[in-house]
């Protein structure tokens, strides 16, 4: 599919003055320039930030609230019990706040509703079981903000409900004695784009303040706070970045057993994003999207080496079975839109053997695969539950906000969405979404690859590629950068992996770097030796055999016309 290439309009001043005044190289002053951080205090702070560039956490709504709460809890050592979430976020939330909690001496135990069986968020059913085991007072971790009629029927039952998330809030908020959300219209937080463990970080830093505690008492677990925000793909800058920027370092000596014994099995070089989002997160989502979310916990709690060792093997095959089921899903969905739905505006597929926990990761796939919105449904008998997901331009929300009559329930938001429907509407919501989808032009919609700058090899070396890695933590918000060089010519080319992945040589006059281009290996017979090429991709370091050399990691490629 064609992309279009947009350059960024590089200030050539600012970055002259950048490199002058500032100490940077040339190639990562261009990167500064683009994100706007001219400044040397905002420099300093991207680029090294410290413990002491976290806010106020007092300053979130309803925090003096939740704080003298558990103050009182502790003084009277009141049991309490933490309701989460099942995700990387969630399961991080529990492990943090409990070990803070259960180091002040609370008793504390958590509930984690099953993907499978009880969908995300607060319910009922658990909360009668909550109470009828004997708890009165319920923390929320990453969820609750939305559940008005869950928390008045606590409330109903004699129960305190204290509700920390990260979530939008609706019109109404929960009745509970606090509500802990930066997305809160009256919130007065400078940040709040905090994923649901960020929050929880700011529970615990509040609660050290109030105790006198040193600061060490809640740095000590940005290790596990840092997987949370990074596995939940919040944006990597303000609060976040200094989290996760801080965070990696403590991940790279992690005091946590579960965490080291699964970084230990899983064999990353280096810990950085990528280890995180490519690494741990899946293994911990793969539990709750199978259907057992409490190994991940487990985990990250255990105190016991060997036990450690056991369950860090369990979220491997966890993840290896997700994959499994991952790829016949999508192969299954391919055949299916390939002979019936390739030319629809929007893709909507279904199937009564699909894994709900999953499809969600397949339509992802579909989406970037196609370039288009999809939705894929697993039918269960007279119902179907379904997760989508959208392209840039098309709010897949706003679209079953205006078409969803057929549907049962809906949610999420512009990029992501999950529908309930009856299996016999099934066909109507198609066609009502498909007619609504044709008005919007999907098809005129070209998807864009945001150039940082324009090079030439001559222009980068190894250091200044190196010095690219001070921009870590890459993830949403802060890409990592991507180039264009132009009218390179092709000094070797080959398909690597039995045909799956690209190798090339590229030449620019006496300079020659090496190139590779992940699963475009069908483009190795589109292209021939001499050929002239405009490439666009990331720059990284190879090393092999001890020795290190540059290497552009390809996200596009078309002959030059130079």
């Amino acid at each position: 599919m064609n992309k279009k290439w947009e350059c960024y309009d590089v200030d050539e001043n600012k970055v002259e003055q950048l490199v002058k005044e500032n100490k940077v190289n040339e190639l990562l002053a261009r990167i500064l320039v683009n994100k706007g951080i001219t400044q040397p205090n905002e420099i300093e702070l991207f680029l090294h930030p410290t413990r002491k560039d976290f806010h106020d956490p007092f300053l979130m709504p309803d925090m003096e609230k939740i704080v003298d709460r558990l103050l009182k809890a502790m003084e009277h050592k009141e049991k309490i019990i933490i309701y989460g979430d099942y995700d990387a976020d969630g399961i991080t939330s529990i492990t943090v706040l409990k070990s803070f909690l259960e180091e002040r001496g609370l008793a504390v135990s958590y509930y984690i509703p099953n993907r499978l069986d009880e969908g995300y968020g607060l319910n009922k059913e658990a909360i009668k079981k909550i109470y009828d085991d004997g708890f009165r007072l319920m923390l929320t971790v990453d969820c609750g903000i939305t559940g008005v009629e869950e928390v008045d029927y606590a409330n109903s039952l004699g129960m305190e409900v204290y509700i920390t998330d990260h979530h939008e809030p609706a019109d109404k908020l929960p009745n509970a004695k606090a509500v802990v959300d930066a997305k809160r219209k009256d919130n007065e937080y400078p940040f709040n784009q905090l994923a649901g463990v960020g929050v929880v970080f700011k529970l615990i830093q509040a609660l050290s303040i109030k105790l006198g505690l040193e600061e060490k008492e809640y740095l000590k677990y940005l290790d596990i706070v840092c997987i949370g925000t990074i596995s939940d793909i919040v944006p990597l800058v303000d609060e976040n970045r200094v989290i996760a920027k801080l965070g990696l370092k403590l991940v790279a000596q992690t005091k946590n057993i579960g965490l080291k014994t699964l970084l230990d099995i899983i064999g990353f070089k280096t810990i950085d994003s990528s280890a995180i989002s490519f690494g741990v997160a899946p293994r911990i989502n793969a539990c709750g999207r199978m259907g057992n979310e409490q190994i991940a916990l487990d985990l990250f709690l255990s105190k016991d080496k060997e036990e450690a060792k056991k369950l860090a093997i369990q979220l491997n095959e966890y993840n290896a079975e997700r994959q499994r089921i991952e790829k016949q899903i999508f192969e299954e969905a391919v055949e299916k839109i390939e002979a019936d739905e390739k030319e629809k505006s929007c893709i909507i597929v279904g199937s009564e053997n699909w894994h709900h926990g999953i499809i969600g990761i397949v339509a992802s796939k579909v989406t970037e695969m196609y370039f288009k919105p999809s939705i894929l449904i697993c039918f269960e008998g007279e119902e179907g539950k379904g997760s989508g997901r959208s392209i840039p331009g098309f709010d897949l929300h706003e679209a079953l906000m205006r078409c969803g009559s057929h549907l049962t329930k809906f949610g999420g938001h512009a990029m992501a969405v999950g529908v309930t429907v009856k299996t016999a509407e099934f066909e109507a919501f198609k066609e009502e979404l498909e007619a609504y989808a044709k008005t919007c032009k999907i098809d005129e919609i070209v998807p864009i690859l945001n150039v940082d700058s324009e090079l030439t090899l001559k222009k980068i070396d190894i250091e200044s590629v190196r010095s690219l890695q001070m921009l870590e933590p890459f993830g949403e918000a802060n890409k990592m950068p991507i180039f264009l060089f132009k009218n390179l010519k092709i000094n070797s080319i080959r398909a690597l992996s039995e045909g799956k992945h690209l190798k090339l040589t590229l030449k620019d006059d006496n300079f020659m770097v090496n190139a590779i281009g992940f699963n475009m290996g069908d483009l190795s017979e589109k292209y021939l030796l001499d050929d002239r090429v405009d490439i666009v991709g990331s720059l990284d370091i190879n090393s092999f055999n001890g020795r290190d050399s540059i290497q552009i990691v390809l996200k596009d490629i078309r002959k030059s016309y130079e």
